[in-house]
């Protein structure tokens, strides 16, 4: 008799046990898929706002072919400047080692992701090259343009509305954010955005 009243003691015990557990896993499991949830939409709406934080940073330093190098760029090619824009998170008073130079026209674009996610308005560069099939003049305001870059996820292939346009010299850059994230091969830095370390 007391065998079997420990056993049910015992099987009633790691039922307790197993139900407790179960129901931790899935609170955490709950919380997980909040947290997660929470943090898509977080970078999803600022990512779109800004136009910058979903951008791939990093690049290569393959340009288009007919992108020309800048013959007297006022930073050269090796040199070090202080980036003087904040294009993204930590950039801004970064030192940067300049890897290209090229002169071009740049603009600033408004468009919709290929996804379908909230608008970017007034991003941060496209050049000249990087427009398909783009004319010998440049663009102006109010201008729609199919985007050839990749610079952030769903930009590549979409019409974009021309904000600004800008004759400048262009630069591929590497820095460290003030935060410690190496970024190599940025595209684009425009001159305006760089001071004299």
């Amino acid at each position: 008799m007391k065998t079997k009243r420990k056993s049910r003691l015992f099987l009633t015990l790691i039922l307790a046990f197993f139900l407790a557990a179960c129901s931790n896993s899935e609170q955490e499991n709950e919380q997980a898929i909040v947290n997660e949830r929470t943090k898509t939409e977080n970078s999803s709406s600022e990512g779109h706002s800004s136009g910058h934080e979903g951008m791939n940073h990093s690049g290569s330093r393959e340009v288009p072919e007919e992108l020309r190098v800048a013959e007297n760029p006022t930073f050269e090619v090796g040199s070090q400047a202080v980036i003087t824009s904040d294009h993204m998170e930590g950039m801004k008073d970064a030192e940067a080692t300049i890897v290209g130079a090229f002169d071009t026209i740049v603009y600033t674009i408004s468009y919709t992701p290929a996804d379908g996610v909230e608008r970017v308005t007034n991003h941060k560069w496209i050049i000249h090259e990087e427009i398909k099939d783009a004319s010998d003049q440049p663009y102006q305001p109010g201008d729609e343009v199919t985007v050839e870059a990749n610079h952030m996820e769903g930009m590549e292939n979409v019409t974009a509305e021309i904000d600004s346009a800008e004759p400048t010299t262009v630069y591929i850059v590497d820095f460290t954010t003030t935060s410690g994230e190496k970024v190599i091969n940025h595209k684009w830095v425009t001159e305006s955005e760089l001071s004299a370390k």
